[in-house]
């Protein structure tokens, strides 16, 4: 997955620049409100349209930018990044877990919505939308239009991506 050329130069970042803002984005929000430090994998082998046991967290943009910000997780590993955001056991997928992963969502969203313009004031965001279930298929519109980055905390990996257009 790659950020097409029309897309890059439309929206004066390269593929190399969002990644980096989608990596400090995600250090951020975990090492301050999940007290974990995941590590990127970048870049992302092959692509990832299929999840098995996994959720997912979704923040939509608009503005002078549209697009999604999303994280995907196997559910093993929400369940830590829950417990640990929440400061108490999460066993179970519930609204808990939804909520969780709907916030990193959205504190991704808000971290990446302050680079793309003035203080993030020419973009909104979407309330998060969070799906889960024991297989599923996420499908961006054009798969060229998206950065992907691959990160792992301890010896499990979840995918944060970042699908994005400039609006004329």
């Amino acid at each position: 997955m790659s950020l097409n050329a029309v897309i890059s130069s439309s929206t004066k970042f390269s593929e190399e620049q969002l990644a980096k803002y989608i990596t400090d984005a995600t250090r951020e929000v975990f090492s301050t409100m999940v007290m974990m430090e995941p590590t990127d994998d970048y870049p992302l082998k092959e692509p990832v349209h299929r999840f098995k046991c996994s959720i997912t967290g979704m923040v939509g943009f608009a503005g002078i930018y549209s697009g999604v910000i999303s994280i995907h997780c196997p559910v093993s590993l929400a369940l830590k990044i829950t417990s640990s955001m929440l400061g108490m056991d999460c066993e179970e997928v519930n609204e808990d877990l939804s909520d969780a992963i709907g916030e990193i969502a959205n504190m991704l969203g808000g971290g990446v919505k302050q680079v793309l313009s003035k203080g993030g004031l020419d973009v909104k965001l979407s309330i998060p939308t969070v799906i889960s279930g024991e297989e599923y298929t996420v499908n961006s519109l054009s798969d060229i239009d998206c950065v992907i980055i691959p990160f792992v905390i301890d010896d499990d990996k979840f995918l944060v991506g970042l699908t994005l257009k400039k609006e004329d």
